[in-house]
């Protein structure tokens, strides 16, 4: 008989890991908490930094799924594991060799910064709602009008010790550069500001993208974090903030302030991790039993980490993340 994996969590890291299973024998589960497959991909407009469609990467993977004998169970939560079993929400207890866990992340919710006004003040957006917008052909102003000035704010809910998310969320400079070229694509007369603590350009064509985003679009770049948005009385948001390169306190106002919001772990985290005896990084996310040589393994034997669920990782991360996480599972069963 085929050894049996589940893999918890239907998104890219999901994906990828139950494929590469499949490959090499396993009789795969995929399990799902939502209604389909994709995770947060589905909600992506085009992938940093190659601007690649985020429908292509998230079809192409449906598609390797759907023609695979790999069995989907959308609609179910699993909140219990061990190194043999995933029970789910329903009272099910599933049997297997060993369990792959891929449950991603959670968005920070940017309400909670309230001196940004994010859910008070017109024209406040998150970088998910911009990528909604950019999905849905239709980027302005609360009331519909072309915004001709645009301020990013980068680390909102990261390495921020007022909301307890000290860590890096990785993956926002990057969201930050690309959101503002795909804004001056849109409206090449606007003015964009990017305010940022540190610019973090670590991956291929990251650093490239960044100095193009500054000669050929002439995005604005200034070291320093706003410390409030209020509304204007003509539906403008004002900010305030300091220009620490310069010393000199900043006041602009703005047609709409986008606050890049950064990745935190699933509130579920903590019930899997004690039903299982599994380790958790002071972040909040899985803590794998070694960075470097078992990084997608987890401190129990038969349980494997694959994505964001050990922290915030790219696309591209988290695609070569599944192929190892799927290989640690498939050694570990025997296969």
């Amino acid at each position: 008989m085929k050894k049996r994996i589940i893999v918890i969590g239907g998104g890219v890291a999901g994906m990828q890991t139950a494929l590469r299973l499949a490959e090499q024998g396993a009789a795969v589960l995929l399990v799902e908490k939502e209604s389909e497959l994709g995770g947060k991909l589905r909600h992506w407009h085009v992938l940093f930094p190659s601007f690649t469609p985020a429908s292509e990467v998230l079809t192409e993977l449906r598609r390797r799924i759907n023609a695979s004998d790999i069995e989907v169970l959308t609609g179910a939560e699993a909140v219990a594991l061990a190194p043999k079993s995933v029970t789910l929400r329903d009272g099910r207890e599933l049997a297997c060799d060993s369990v792959v866990l891929c449950s991603g992340f959670t968005l920070f919710d940017a309400s909670i910064k309230e001196e940004y006004g994010y859910g008070i003040y017109d024209n406040v957006f998150t970088s998910v709602d911009l990528e909604r917008m950019f999905r849905e052909g239709r980027v302005a102003k609360a009331d519909g009008t072309r915004p001709r000035r645009i301020a990013f704010l980068h680390c909102v809910g990261s390495r921020d010790e007022k909301v307890c998310q000290q860590h890096c969320s990785k993956v926002c400079c990057i969201t930050g550069v690309k959101q503002a070229m795909e804004i001056k694509r849109l409206f090449p007369e606007a003015d964009v500001f990017n305010f940022y603590m540190d610019i973090r350009m670590f991956g291929p064509g990251y650093e490239e993208m960044y100095r193009e985003a500054q000669q050929r679009y002439n995005i604005h770049f200034v070291r320093g974090r706003i410390s409030e948005a209020s509304p204007t009385i003509d539906g403008r948001v004002q900010i305030k903030a300091e220009d620490t390169l310069t010393g000199r306190p900043l006041r602009m106002s703005v047609d709409m302030l986008i606050l890049l919001v950064g990745m935190r772990s699933n509130d579920d985290l903590a019930a899997l991790a004690a039903s299982a005896g599994l380790d958790r990084a002071p972040s909040g996310f899985m803590k794998p039993r070694d960075l470097f040589l078992d990084n997608v393994r987890s401190n129990v034997g038969g349980i494997f980490y694959a994505g964001a669920v050990s922290a915030p990782k790219s696309i591209g991360e988290t695609l070569n993340e599944g192929i190892a996480a799927a290989d640690a599972a498939a050694r570990y069963a025997g296969l």
